[in-house]
């Protein structure tokens, strides 16, 4: 029990700085509309108890159906490409360009498509958290060393005992993972499906509160939703460890052992699957519409874009005017981006060097990353400005956690004879860093990095959208409310397209150093 509470000591000094760090903000900004100290906000919390209750209910049911059919959509995928290696690819493919998106758009659509009720908050739900998990378990159920494989085989069990004695048991601390991952963003994809003209729910009240300019309410309704993603958190995490699945060990590179090709092979092949999933993305968007028999009014064909943006009259006009909101878009999230990358990995390192520190900074890191981007990101603004920093620190914040607390945990997995061998040989905790623990953490940041990719756009578009007023963001609110469906399809298309290549080029940056620095982790 002493042990207990001696480690609880950094974490409680920490969370009492930062409350107060919180209160000096807040009486510096006094009348700003900014910020609201912790006291203000715990009162409106009280006084408001069954507004907020009642609304946090309704958002959390809809993020717990999406939560489920999300994860049970990630478990038939992986199966399916487990099962059928030769398609893997196309199967990643298609589930990485559904995951990229933007909610921004897509959550107007929805709206259109269900109307009233609880279907845009279910179905954003679920694309926020099933390509998480479907990562996070293919690599699991890949995880285990061959000779596991072999005996089972040995002893004359088929393909069933193998999935369910051997691989599936494998899995599950990504699995695990893959959930603790996917509970905060089930949440925040319910906000935002509540944003698009719900009724009720959390994102109704934010909406409510902002235009009010009640600060008070919009802290508390902020503070709520992270303390329910945080013990979302918590609760899969410690239902993992109940269940006997410590923490994965590695995070994670989902790559795999390929037979050695000439580069012309593996260029004719990449182009190859491209091109074969292009057909097959094209396919199921024209397929949806029609088997739902959604209206040509709001449910654009791809025939419908590609006339808006080169054969229309105005397709000139069109295409400019996309451009130009795109790039403005780009220019910051790519910043936003590398820095959030930057700083989540250097405090991870920094935090190895001075491992006390770390006690202290990490739950508040968790806590922190659990916020709600719909609910920050007009604060930030409003703090920060309309301008290009703004902006671009959304994004970093929005990337810096998830980050931070990947890095750690894969630095944390360094083989314990590798950091001994530097142990014997007395080397500085520099050398150790460079040349054993870095080395571990690159599939972590990697993975991170890849994840971090729609998350980017998603900040940066979501805060044009409510605060900003400019770039791609507000292109899609304004197209969205004007019922000018064709741009708007035509944005969400430009976003999941360019979303979709930055998240190839991370990967491919990845294999690269990987294979230099821990080609092992490639054979998974």
């Amino acid at each position: 029990m002493t042990d207990r509470i001696a480690a609880a000591v950094p974490t409680f000094l920490t969370a009492l700085l930062v409350l107060a760090v919180w209160q000096a903000l807040a009486s510096l900004t006094q009348g700003l509309f900014v910020f609201a100290g912790p006291a203000n906000v715990l009162r409106a919390i009280i006084t408001e108890a069954p507004l907020l209750l009642g609304s946090a209910a309704l958002t959390l049911k809809s993020a717990a159906i999406g939560f489920f059919l999300g994860n049970a959509a990630a478990v038939v995928l992986a199966t399916i490409a487990l099962a059928m290696p030769r398609i893997e690819r196309l199967v990643s493919g298609v589930a990485l360009v559904f995951f990229c998106l933007p909610f921004v758009a897509t959550g107007p659509i929805l709206r259109v498509i269900y109307g009233v009720g609880d279907g845009p908050q279910i179905v954003l739900a679920a694309l926020a958290t099933y390509y998480t998990t479907y990562l996070c378990l293919l690599v699991g159920l890949r995880s285990m060393p061959a000779s596991w494989l072999d005996l089972v085989r040995s002893y004359g069990r088929g393909r069933v005992s193998e999935i369910m004695h051997v691989r599936a048991m494998a899995s599950l601390p990504y699995f695990t993972a893959g959930l603790q991952i996917g509970a905060p963003a089930a949440f925040l994809g319910a906000m935002v499906g509540e944003f698009t003209g719900a009724e009720r729910g959390l994102g109704v009240l934010s909406i409510r509160a902002m235009r009010g300019l009640d600060v008070d309410m919009t802290w508390a309704i902020a503070a709520l939703a992270a303390t329910i993603s945080a013990l979302a958190f918590w609760l899969f995490g410690w239902l993992g460890r109940r269940l006997g699945a410590g923490p994965p060990p590695l995070l994670l590179s989902p790559g795999r052992q390929d037979l050695p090709r000439s580069k012309a092979t593996s260029l004719a092949r990449s182009l190859g699957t491209f091109a074969l999933l292009t057909v097959i993305i094209l396919a199921l968007w024209l397929g949806l519409m029609n088997v739902l028999n959604l209206s040509p009014f709001f449910a654009k064909r791809p025939q419908d874009v590609f006339t808006f943006l080169f054969t229309d009259p105005g397709a000139s006009a069109n295409r400019a005017v996309l451009t130009e909101a795109f790039w403005q878009t780009l220019s910051l999230t790519l910043p936003g981006y590398l820095a959030g990358l930057g700083l989540g990995a250097g405090l991870a390192i920094l935090l190895v060097l001075r491992p006390r520190l770390a006690a202290g900074m990490l739950p508040i890191a968790i806590a922190l990353r659990s916020v709600p981007i719909v609910t920050t990101a007009p604060l930030l603004v409003l703090a920060l400005g309309r301008g290009a920093v703004g902006t671009i620190v959304i994004v970093a914040v929005m990337i810096f956690f998830p980050t931070l607390a990947a890095c750690l945990e894969g630095m944390r997995r360094t083989p314990q004879p590798v950091l001994d061998l530097f142990a014997s040989y007395a080397t500085s905790p520099w050398q150790k860093l460079i040349h054993a623990q870095i080395p571990a953490m690159l599939p972590a940041f990697f993975a991170s990095a890849r994840m971090a990719v729609p998350a980017a756009f998603l900040s940066a578009t979501t805060a044009e959208w409510l605060a900003t007023g400019t770039g791609i963001g507000r292109l899609m609110a304004l197209t969205a409310s004007t019922s000018n469906y064709a741009m708007l399809w035509s944005a969400i298309v430009l976003l999941a397209l360019a979303a979709s290549l930055l998240y190839a080029a991370v990967h491919w940056l990845e294999r690269r150093i990987l294979k230099t620095f821990a080609s092992e982790q490639l054979a998974l």
